[in-house]
Protein backbone atom coordinates (compact mmCIF):
# COMPACT_ATOMS: atom_id res chain seq x y z
CA UNK A 1 0.00 0.00 0.00
CA UNK A 2 1.38 3.31 -0.98
CA UNK A 3 1.68 6.39 1.37
CA UNK A 4 -1.21 8.07 -0.66
CA UNK A 5 -3.32 4.61 -0.03
CA UNK A 6 -2.63 4.36 3.55
CA UNK A 7 -3.92 8.26 3.76
CA UNK A 8 -6.68 7.74 2.42
CA UNK A 9 -7.46 4.29 4.24
CA UNK A 10 -6.96 6.73 7.58
CA UNK A 11 -9.79 9.45 6.52
CA UNK A 12 -12.38 9.09 9.36
CA UNK A 13 -15.69 8.42 7.86
CA UNK A 14 -17.06 12.03 8.61
CA UNK A 15 -14.13 13.66 6.64
CA UNK A 16 -14.10 11.16 3.76
CA UNK A 17 -17.88 12.29 3.55
CA UNK A 18 -17.13 15.72 3.85
CA UNK A 19 -14.42 15.63 1.05
CA UNK A 20 -16.97 13.84 -1.56
CA UNK A 21 -19.96 17.04 -0.39
CA UNK A 22 -17.40 20.33 -0.50
CA UNK A 23 -16.06 18.88 -3.13
CA UNK A 24 -19.53 19.18 -5.41
CA UNK A 25 -20.51 22.50 -3.44
CA UNK A 26 -17.28 23.56 -5.15
CA UNK A 27 -18.27 22.73 -8.57
CA UNK A 28 -22.04 24.00 -8.36
CA UNK A 29 -20.59 27.41 -6.81
CA UNK A 30 -22.77 30.58 -5.80
CA UNK A 31 -25.96 28.67 -5.02
CA UNK A 32 -29.21 29.55 -3.43
CA UNK A 33 -30.49 27.08 -1.40
CA UNK A 34 -34.15 25.42 -0.87
CA UNK A 35 -33.71 25.76 3.41
CA UNK A 36 -36.42 23.93 5.05
CA UNK A 37 -34.34 24.03 8.21
CA UNK A 38 -33.84 19.91 8.56
CA UNK A 39 -31.28 17.55 8.74
CA UNK A 40 -30.38 17.75 4.41
CA UNK A 41 -31.06 21.18 3.82
CA UNK A 42 -28.93 22.36 6.84
CA UNK A 43 -25.93 20.37 5.86
CA UNK A 44 -26.57 21.62 1.79
CA UNK A 45 -26.24 24.90 3.40
CA UNK A 46 -23.51 24.58 5.85
CA UNK A 47 -21.40 22.53 3.34
CA UNK A 48 -22.00 25.09 0.58
CA UNK A 49 -20.71 27.93 2.88
CA UNK A 50 -17.68 26.08 3.72
CA UNK A 51 -17.15 25.35 0.06
CA UNK A 52 -17.27 28.73 -1.77
CA UNK A 53 -18.54 31.08 1.48
CA UNK A 54 -21.18 32.49 3.14
CA UNK A 55 -21.43 35.32 0.74
CA UNK A 56 -22.20 33.55 -2.48
CA UNK A 57 -24.48 31.45 -0.44
CA UNK A 58 -28.54 32.69 -0.25
CA UNK A 59 -31.01 30.63 2.01
CA UNK A 60 -34.11 30.49 1.53
CA UNK A 61 -37.36 28.94 3.51
CA UNK A 62 -40.76 28.77 2.00
CA UNK A 63 -43.78 29.76 4.25
CA UNK A 64 -47.02 28.86 4.21
CA UNK A 65 -49.96 27.53 5.85
CA UNK A 66 -48.08 23.73 5.66
CA UNK A 67 -45.17 25.05 7.95
CA UNK A 68 -45.49 23.73 11.49
CA UNK A 69 -44.96 26.65 14.10
CA UNK A 70 -41.66 27.06 15.55
CA UNK A 71 -39.99 25.67 12.32
CA UNK A 72 -39.16 28.92 11.19
CA UNK A 73 -37.15 30.47 14.16
CA UNK A 74 -34.85 27.35 14.41
CA UNK A 75 -34.13 27.48 10.76
CA UNK A 76 -33.42 31.14 11.06
CA UNK A 77 -31.40 31.00 13.97
CA UNK A 78 -28.76 28.43 12.40
CA UNK A 79 -28.89 30.60 8.46
CA UNK A 80 -27.91 33.26 11.00
CA UNK A 81 -25.30 31.48 12.87
CA UNK A 82 -23.80 30.05 9.22
CA UNK A 83 -23.79 33.98 8.04
CA UNK A 84 -25.91 34.00 5.22
CA UNK A 85 -28.53 36.17 3.99
CA UNK A 86 -31.84 34.06 4.91
CA UNK A 87 -35.27 35.27 2.77
CA UNK A 88 -38.55 33.99 3.29
CA UNK A 89 -41.13 34.26 0.83
CA UNK A 90 -44.42 33.14 0.92
CA UNK A 91 -45.99 30.32 -0.85
CA UNK A 92 -49.13 29.70 -2.16
CA UNK A 93 -49.52 25.30 -2.10
CA UNK A 94 -53.29 25.97 -1.80
CA UNK A 95 -54.10 28.01 -4.85
CA UNK A 96 -52.87 24.09 -6.88
CA UNK A 97 -55.71 21.93 -7.36
CA UNK A 98 -53.56 19.11 -7.77
CA UNK A 99 -52.00 19.95 -3.92
CA UNK A 100 -55.75 20.60 -2.56
CA UNK A 101 -57.13 17.62 -4.02
CA UNK A 102 -54.02 15.72 -1.70
CA UNK A 103 -53.50 12.08 -4.03
CA UNK A 104 -50.81 10.59 -3.72
CA UNK A 105 -48.80 13.15 -6.06
CA UNK A 106 -49.28 16.08 -3.76
CA UNK A 107 -45.79 16.56 -3.24
CA UNK A 108 -45.29 17.31 -6.96
CA UNK A 109 -47.37 20.29 -7.07
CA UNK A 110 -46.51 21.28 -3.45
CA UNK A 111 -42.78 21.12 -4.58
CA UNK A 112 -43.26 22.80 -7.63
CA UNK A 113 -44.69 26.20 -5.75
CA UNK A 114 -41.87 25.84 -3.45
CA UNK A 115 -39.18 25.45 -5.95
CA UNK A 116 -40.98 28.22 -8.79
CA UNK A 117 -40.96 30.34 -5.90
CA UNK A 118 -38.13 30.20 -4.75
CA UNK A 119 -36.05 30.24 -8.55
CA UNK A 120 -37.91 33.32 -9.68
CA UNK A 121 -36.44 35.27 -6.09
CA UNK A 122 -32.86 33.28 -6.32
CA UNK A 123 -32.83 34.97 -9.92
CA UNK A 124 -34.00 38.25 -8.36
CA UNK A 125 -31.21 38.08 -5.97
CA UNK A 126 -28.11 37.35 -8.15
CA UNK A 127 -28.35 33.65 -7.92
CA UNK A 128 -28.68 31.17 -11.07
CA UNK A 129 -28.87 27.68 -9.03
CA UNK A 130 -30.61 26.30 -6.84
CA UNK A 131 -30.25 23.38 -4.77
CA UNK A 132 -32.30 21.14 -2.36
CA UNK A 133 -31.62 18.45 0.43
CA UNK A 134 -32.67 15.66 -1.43
CA UNK A 135 -30.39 12.65 -0.37
CA UNK A 136 -29.91 8.94 -1.46
CA UNK A 137 -32.52 7.84 0.46
CA UNK A 138 -35.14 10.26 -0.62
CA UNK A 139 -34.51 8.78 -4.09
CA UNK A 140 -34.71 4.54 -3.25
CA UNK A 141 -38.14 5.75 -2.19
CA UNK A 142 -41.09 5.58 -4.42
CA UNK A 143 -43.32 8.01 -2.45
CA UNK A 144 -41.14 11.13 -3.63
CA UNK A 145 -43.24 12.58 -6.20
CA UNK A 146 -41.51 16.07 -5.28
CA UNK A 147 -38.26 14.62 -6.92
CA UNK A 148 -39.23 14.75 -10.00
CA UNK A 149 -40.54 18.82 -9.89
CA UNK A 150 -37.02 19.26 -8.87
CA UNK A 151 -35.47 17.17 -11.58
CA UNK A 152 -37.21 19.30 -13.88
CA UNK A 153 -36.38 22.50 -13.35
CA UNK A 154 -33.09 21.37 -12.95
CA UNK A 155 -32.66 21.95 -9.51
CA UNK A 156 -29.25 20.58 -7.94
CA UNK A 157 -29.14 17.39 -5.52
CA UNK A 158 -25.88 17.43 -4.23
CA UNK A 159 -26.45 15.00 -1.22
CA UNK A 160 -27.70 12.96 -3.81
CA UNK A 161 -25.20 13.47 -6.67
CA UNK A 162 -22.49 12.05 -4.10
CA UNK A 163 -24.43 9.21 -2.58
CA UNK A 164 -25.21 10.94 1.27
CA UNK A 165 -27.64 8.51 2.96
CA UNK A 166 -29.63 10.09 5.86
CA UNK A 167 -27.40 8.02 8.05
CA UNK A 168 -24.46 10.28 6.22
CA UNK A 169 -26.16 13.61 6.72
CA UNK A 170 -26.65 12.87 10.68
CA UNK A 171 -22.97 11.66 10.79
CA UNK A 172 -21.40 14.77 8.87
CA UNK A 173 -23.78 17.44 10.19
CA UNK A 174 -22.69 15.69 13.72
CA UNK A 175 -18.77 16.11 12.41
CA UNK A 176 -19.49 19.90 11.71
CA UNK A 177 -21.16 20.59 15.02
CA UNK A 178 -24.53 21.36 13.11
CA UNK A 179 -27.22 21.36 15.61
CA UNK A 180 -29.37 20.10 13.43
CA UNK A 181 -27.64 16.82 13.39
CA UNK A 182 -30.81 14.73 15.73
CA UNK A 183 -33.00 16.61 14.51
CA UNK A 184 -36.18 14.46 13.79
CA UNK A 185 -37.85 14.95 10.63
CA UNK A 186 -40.27 17.53 10.40
CA UNK A 187 -42.37 16.79 6.88
CA UNK A 188 -45.32 19.17 6.22
CA UNK A 189 -48.28 19.48 7.54
CA UNK A 190 -50.06 17.72 4.74
CA UNK A 191 -48.65 15.00 5.04
CA UNK A 192 -50.67 14.37 8.43
CA UNK A 193 -54.10 14.28 6.06
CA UNK A 194 -54.95 10.77 4.53
CA UNK A 195 -55.06 10.94 0.39
CA UNK A 196 -58.32 11.81 -0.94
CA UNK A 197 -59.28 14.33 2.08
CA UNK A 198 -58.77 18.18 0.67
CA UNK A 199 -56.20 20.37 2.30
CA UNK A 200 -57.77 23.38 3.64
CA UNK A 201 -56.08 26.11 5.74
CA UNK A 202 -58.61 24.34 8.70
CA UNK A 203 -57.34 20.62 8.24
CA UNK A 204 -53.38 22.38 8.57
CA UNK A 205 -53.63 24.64 11.35
CA UNK A 206 -55.64 22.00 13.49
CA UNK A 207 -52.76 19.64 13.21
CA UNK A 208 -50.34 22.19 13.75
CA UNK A 209 -52.45 22.90 17.18
CA UNK A 210 -53.07 19.36 17.99
CA UNK A 211 -49.38 18.22 17.66
CA UNK A 212 -48.29 21.31 19.13
CA UNK A 213 -50.44 20.91 22.38
CA UNK A 214 -49.82 17.12 22.57
CA UNK A 215 -45.66 17.94 22.91
CA UNK A 216 -46.53 20.61 25.83
CA UNK A 217 -49.69 17.83 27.20
CA UNK A 218 -46.49 15.23 27.24
CA UNK A 219 -43.29 17.83 28.28
CA UNK A 220 -45.57 18.50 31.72
CA UNK A 221 -46.03 15.03 32.05
CA UNK A 222 -42.22 14.67 32.08
CA UNK A 223 -42.40 12.28 28.76
CA UNK A 224 -40.22 12.60 25.36
CA UNK A 225 -40.76 11.52 22.53
CA UNK A 226 -38.59 11.52 19.16
CA UNK A 227 -41.63 11.19 16.53
CA UNK A 228 -44.57 12.11 17.09
CA UNK A 229 -47.80 12.75 14.45
CA UNK A 230 -51.66 13.70 14.48
CA UNK A 231 -53.14 12.42 11.53
CA UNK A 232 -56.45 13.30 10.24
CA UNK A 233 -58.02 10.38 8.78
CA UNK A 234 -61.37 12.14 7.95
CA UNK A 235 -63.55 10.07 9.92
CA UNK A 236 -60.65 9.58 12.75
CA UNK A 237 -57.56 11.42 14.55
CA UNK A 238 -54.77 9.23 15.26
CA UNK A 239 -51.90 10.09 17.01
CA UNK A 240 -48.81 8.23 16.41
CA UNK A 241 -45.81 7.96 19.07
CA UNK A 242 -42.45 6.35 19.81
CA UNK A 243 -44.03 2.66 20.18
CA UNK A 244 -42.27 2.49 23.45
CA UNK A 245 -44.93 5.30 25.16
CA UNK A 246 -48.15 4.14 23.29
CA UNK A 247 -49.64 2.71 26.65
CA UNK A 248 -48.21 5.27 29.00
CA UNK A 249 -49.84 8.23 26.50
CA UNK A 250 -52.86 6.49 25.87
CA UNK A 251 -53.51 6.62 29.45
CA UNK A 252 -52.69 10.11 29.98
CA UNK A 253 -55.24 12.75 31.38
CA UNK A 254 -56.44 15.31 29.75
CA UNK A 255 -54.42 14.00 25.98
CA UNK A 256 -58.54 14.09 24.54
CA UNK A 257 -59.19 17.84 25.67
CA UNK A 258 -55.80 18.71 24.30
CA UNK A 259 -56.90 16.88 20.93
CA UNK A 260 -60.47 18.85 21.24
CA UNK A 261 -59.16 22.10 21.93
CA UNK A 262 -56.87 21.95 19.03
CA UNK A 263 -60.06 21.49 16.56
CA UNK A 264 -60.74 17.21 17.09
CA UNK A 265 -63.45 17.66 18.97
CA UNK A 266 -66.00 15.81 16.57
CA UNK A 267 -63.56 12.81 15.60
CA UNK A 268 -62.90 9.76 18.07
CA UNK A 269 -58.97 9.19 18.33
CA UNK A 270 -57.03 6.72 18.88
CA UNK A 271 -52.87 6.15 19.64
CA UNK A 272 -50.40 3.83 17.54
CA UNK A 273 -46.91 3.42 17.18
CA UNK A 274 -45.14 5.93 14.52
CA UNK A 275 -44.20 4.53 11.54
CA UNK A 276 -42.85 6.77 8.92
CA UNK A 277 -44.53 6.62 5.19
CA UNK A 278 -47.87 5.21 6.97
CA UNK A 279 -50.18 6.98 5.01
CA UNK A 280 -48.40 5.84 2.03
CA UNK A 281 -48.93 2.32 2.54
CA UNK A 282 -52.38 2.82 3.28
CA UNK A 283 -53.40 3.65 0.31
CA UNK A 284 -54.20 1.56 -2.70
CA UNK A 285 -52.81 4.39 -5.30
CA UNK A 286 -49.11 4.83 -5.25
CA UNK A 287 -47.51 8.00 -7.20
CA UNK A 288 -45.17 7.48 -10.13
CA UNK A 289 -41.31 6.08 -8.94
CA UNK A 290 -38.26 7.99 -9.26
CA UNK A 291 -36.75 6.56 -12.31
CA UNK A 292 -33.83 7.14 -14.04
CA UNK A 293 -31.71 8.68 -10.97
CA UNK A 294 -27.96 8.77 -11.19
CA UNK A 295 -25.71 6.65 -9.63
CA UNK A 296 -23.69 7.84 -6.25
CA UNK A 297 -21.32 9.63 -7.11
CA UNK A 298 -22.32 11.10 -10.57
CA UNK A 299 -20.81 14.25 -11.83
CA UNK A 300 -24.34 15.14 -13.67
CA UNK A 301 -26.73 16.30 -11.25
CA UNK A 302 -30.43 14.64 -10.95
CA UNK A 303 -32.11 17.27 -11.98
CA UNK A 304 -30.40 17.15 -15.42
CA UNK A 305 -32.11 13.81 -16.42
CA UNK A 306 -34.82 13.35 -18.41
CA UNK A 307 -38.49 12.86 -16.69
CA UNK A 308 -39.88 9.72 -15.87
CA UNK A 309 -43.39 11.87 -16.83
CA UNK A 310 -45.37 10.90 -20.13
CA UNK A 311 -45.35 13.53 -22.87
CA UNK A 312 -48.41 14.67 -22.32
CA UNK A 313 -48.45 14.97 -18.59
CA UNK A 314 -45.12 16.85 -19.41
CA UNK A 315 -46.14 19.27 -21.73
CA UNK A 316 -49.46 20.14 -19.42
CA UNK A 317 -46.90 20.69 -16.58
CA UNK A 318 -44.53 22.73 -18.38
CA UNK A 319 -47.70 25.20 -19.79
CA UNK A 320 -48.68 25.18 -15.86
CA UNK A 321 -45.06 25.83 -15.06
CA UNK A 322 -44.48 28.40 -17.29
CA UNK A 323 -47.73 30.60 -16.44
CA UNK A 324 -46.95 30.00 -12.77
CA UNK A 325 -43.46 31.54 -13.54
CA UNK A 326 -45.21 34.39 -14.82
CA UNK A 327 -47.64 34.70 -12.13
CA UNK A 328 -44.68 34.12 -9.58
CA UNK A 329 -42.30 36.91 -11.28
CA UNK A 330 -45.37 39.68 -11.63
CA UNK A 331 -45.96 39.48 -7.88
CA UNK A 332 -42.49 39.62 -7.04
CA UNK A 333 -42.12 42.60 -9.38
CA UNK A 334 -44.98 44.73 -8.42
CA UNK A 335 -43.94 44.21 -4.56
CA UNK A 336 -40.80 43.04 -3.48
CA UNK A 337 -41.91 43.22 -0.12
CA UNK A 338 -44.24 40.63 -0.20
CA UNK A 339 -41.16 37.84 -0.75
CA UNK A 340 -40.13 38.28 3.42
CA UNK A 341 -36.64 40.01 2.62
CA UNK A 342 -36.47 40.30 6.44
CA UNK A 343 -37.14 38.73 9.55
CA UNK A 344 -39.62 39.34 12.34
CA UNK A 345 -37.75 40.39 15.21
CA UNK A 346 -39.37 38.26 17.95
CA UNK A 347 -37.01 35.57 16.60
CA UNK A 348 -34.11 37.17 18.03
CA UNK A 349 -31.38 35.32 16.24
CA UNK A 350 -28.25 34.15 19.08
CA UNK A 351 -24.94 35.31 18.66
CA UNK A 352 -22.68 33.57 16.23
CA UNK A 353 -21.82 30.34 17.51
CA UNK A 354 -18.64 29.62 15.10
CA UNK A 355 -20.18 26.27 13.43
CA UNK A 356 -18.05 26.91 10.28
CA UNK A 357 -14.81 24.56 11.37
CA UNK A 358 -16.28 23.77 15.09
CA UNK A 359 -16.67 20.09 16.36
CA UNK A 360 -18.68 19.59 19.35
CA UNK A 361 -20.32 16.28 19.07
CA UNK A 362 -23.78 16.31 20.62
CA UNK A 363 -24.38 19.67 20.25
CA UNK A 364 -28.17 20.83 20.10
CA UNK A 365 -30.82 23.59 19.75
CA UNK A 366 -33.06 24.60 22.33
CA UNK A 367 -36.26 23.04 21.76
CA UNK A 368 -34.47 19.99 20.60
CA UNK A 369 -33.68 16.56 22.40
CA UNK A 370 -30.64 14.31 22.33
CA UNK A 371 -32.74 11.06 21.27
CA UNK A 372 -31.85 9.08 18.66
CA UNK A 373 -33.89 10.21 15.81
CA UNK A 374 -35.25 8.07 13.22
CA UNK A 375 -34.69 8.42 9.40
CA UNK A 376 -38.64 8.64 8.40
CA UNK A 377 -40.44 11.67 6.81
CA UNK A 378 -43.95 11.32 7.28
Amino acid sequence: MTVTDEGAAALAPADALADRLLERMRVIGAVAVAYSGGADSALVLAAAVRAVGPERVLAVTAVSESLAAGELPHAHRLATDLGVTHLTPRTSELTRPGYRANGPDRCYFCKSEVLDTITVLAHDHGYELVATGTNADDARDPHRPGIRAGRERGIHTPLLDTGLTKADVRLLSRHWSLPTWNKPATPCLASRIRYGIEVTPHRLARVDRAETAVRALLADAGLTVTDLRVRDLGDTARLEVDASLVDRISALPGLAGALADAGFAELPHRVEPFRSGRLNSETSVSPQPNEALPAANSPEPAANLPSTTGAQDSDQRAGSRGADMQSLTERFGRNRTQVGLSMPDIFSPSPIKKIIGAVHPGAGMDGWHTAQPSSGSA
